[in-house]
């Protein structure tokens, strides 16, 4: 059963090949860039800039359909993701820091920013968007240093706060979020984008850098009084954000740009009906719950885990054997607990509780970029035996969620999930397996 988990993982992953999903997008042909259907004319120079998890198998796909019509290219992601990245004289590889910003990040967005400034009316700047785009590629507004850019991200990131209402946030004291980067194009600009937020909101992957923006310095402020963290931030950002209250400081785009086009390219859904298809030919009733998953992850834990006793007893409301898959985001209010996990491993080790003593029934709950939160685990691989390990070796897993701890708990029971950075990112994912003794 766990194999069969570990399948249907992998299914989902390769889904959501970011290489697949680009060079399936582009086409050069005759003078002319088809991108998703759509044809672009080629008259002077093609600009590459990408960012996320994902960036490097992206633009390999990019290079690899375009070759030498890529006049120059930045390329930024995460720490230790650089590998197949393309690699010549006109590359710039950055990596940076996730989940928090640090000074390679600020590289990348000043490198960004410069490159959009280059492109002509007659030059097209293709950007290549995925997952963790929004801390590694990042420069804060003037006045506001890294130190001060970091607490904030930390203080967010901790709050429980969804992305969408981090990213609000993040896109009112950043030059290149929140459309500001397209501002500075006067060329044609193309965005591919891979979605890891819940619900594929343009504006909202890595904090919205090519897209007009809806939200306002009203709505971040009123979200950083509502999670308590006006008052703890630092003094440059809370001056920021005030005087954009009163109008002193520039908004973020409000409105579509005649030479801006994004193209979503690849989501969770995707990878969800890859896992339903590749289910069902493996002989089980495949379901797809939701592909818009939200909520603190040891309460989506015990939900989903609920569900399964349901199923497992009475077949309601799906008859054995059954595949029941999630996508979507969960979060976890760390407070100032110090614990080490992510919302993955800590649905996972919820689940368990309720999953208890069912035979044949596996839950896997993993994050598709292979990083569940700030760990070197992709999340958890749980099932009906996992709770009593943890009791024989003295583990109160209440204790355990409480202090957020999920990753050593699980480690110590052989349920932590490991596999190193896959190369794309497209939200968490959940697959439960009932079977039945």
């Amino acid at each position: 059963m766990r194999k069969l988990a570990l399948e249907l993982m992998k299914t989902a992953i390769e889904a959501a090949d970011p290489y697949r999903a680009v060079k399936s997008s582009l086409k050069l042909d005759d003078g002319w860039l088809e991108v998703s259907g759509r044809k672009f004319p080629v008259r002077g120079r093609i600009y590459l800039l990408a960012f996320g998890k994902a960036a490097c198998r992206m633009s390999r796909a990019a290079f690899d359909v375009l070759g030498g019509k890529i006049a120059e290219a930045v390329v930024a992601t995460k720490h230790g993701y650089a590998s197949g990245c393309p690699r010549n004289g006109r590359v710039r590889i950055i990596e940076a820091g996730h989940p928090l910003p640090d000074e390679n990040s600020l590289q990348a967005g000043k490198l960004g920013l410069e490159l959009a400034e280059k492109v002509g009316k007659d030059d097209i700047l293709l950007v290549l968007i995925s997952g963790g785009g929004s801390a590694i590629l990042e420069l804060p507004e003037v006045g506001i240093t890294l130190d001060e850019l970091i607490k904030t991200n930390d203080l967010l990131l901790r709050s429980g706060a969804k992305i969408h209402e981090i990213n609000t946030v993040r896109k009112h004291i950043s030059r290149v979020k929140g459309g500001k980067l397209a501002k500075h194009v006067e060329g044609t600009l193309i965005s591919l984008i891979i979605s890891d937020v819940v619900g594929d909101n343009l504006e909202a992957i890595a904090s919205g850098p090519t897209v007009r923006d809806p939200t306002t310095f009203q709505d971040a402020h009123k979200i950083l009084l509502h999670y308590g963290l006006w008052n703890k931030l630092p003094h440059s950002i809370r001056e920021h954000i005030a005087l954009g209250l009163e109008g002193k400081r520039e908004e973020t785009l409000k409105r579509d740009l005649l030479n801006v086009h994004n193209f979503i390219i690849g989501s969770v859904e995707k990878s969800c009906m890859a896992v339903k298809t590749k289910a069902e030919e493996l002989g089980f009733n495949a379901h797809i719950l939701t592909t818009v998953m939200e909520g603190e992850a040891r309460e989506v834990g015990v939900f989903l885990g609920c569900m399964i006793q349901e199923i497992y007893h009475w077949e309601r409301p799906f008859r054995k054997p059954t595949v029941l898959v999630m996508g979507g985001e969960t979060t976890v209010s760390v407070g100032d607990a110090e614990g080490l996990g992510g919302p993955s491993q800590e649905l996972a080790l919820s689940a368990a509780r309720k999953i208890s003593g069912l035979k044949g029934t596996v839950l896997i709950a993993f994050d598709t970029d292979g990083t569940d939160g700030p760990t070197d685990a992709a999340g958890g691989l749980v099932d009906g035996t996992t709770l009593e390990k943890l009791e024989n070796l003295g583990i109160d897993i209440d204790e355990v969620l409480r202090n957020h701890n999920a990753y050593h708990a699980l480690e110590k029971v052989g349920a932590l999930l490991k596999t190193g950075p896959t190369g794309t990112n497209v939200n968490s994912m959940v697959i439960a397996i009932i079977r039945g003794g």
